[in-house]
């Protein structure tokens, strides 16, 4: 069984940074997209930020545009996630992803981690 695990979640400040990290254990992984999505108390799942495995296209969701940047190790087989300028409007669970074709899509993402807590405080 492929897993996803995420890391690198915390308490920050307004306007503080926190760089999330993605690895995955038991093979490598080829598939088209990895993903970063969040969920906050209340609230849907959604889109934040994906990148393509082997060419390096990169997408974002507007909120987070020019804060945030997404890359990855394909060597390590990691994606990480820098998040900087965080308001506590981005505080939510944070899931990384893989697999979708279309890299916006939640429900096209074949595998999932368990969450990473992202927290910041007014």
């Amino acid at each position: 069984q492929w897993q996803l695990v995420e890391s690198g979640g915390g308490l920050v400040q307004t306007g503080g940074s926190l760089r999330l990290s993605c690895g995955s254990s038991g093979r490598t992984f080829s598939g088209y997209h990895r993903g970063w999505f969040r969920q906050a108390p209340g609230k849907e799942r959604e889109f934040v930020a994906a990148i393509n495995w082997s060419f390096g296209y990169t997408y974002y969701t507007d909120s987070v545009k020019g804060r945030f940047t997404i890359s990855k190790d394909n060597a390590k087989n990691m994606v990480y996630l820098q998040m900087n300028s965080l308001k506590p409007e981005d505080t939510a669970v944070y899931y990384c992803a893989a697999g979708a074709e279309r890299p916006r899509r939640a429900n096209e993402y074949d595998f999932w981690g368990q969450g990473t807590q992202v927290t910041v405080s007014a």
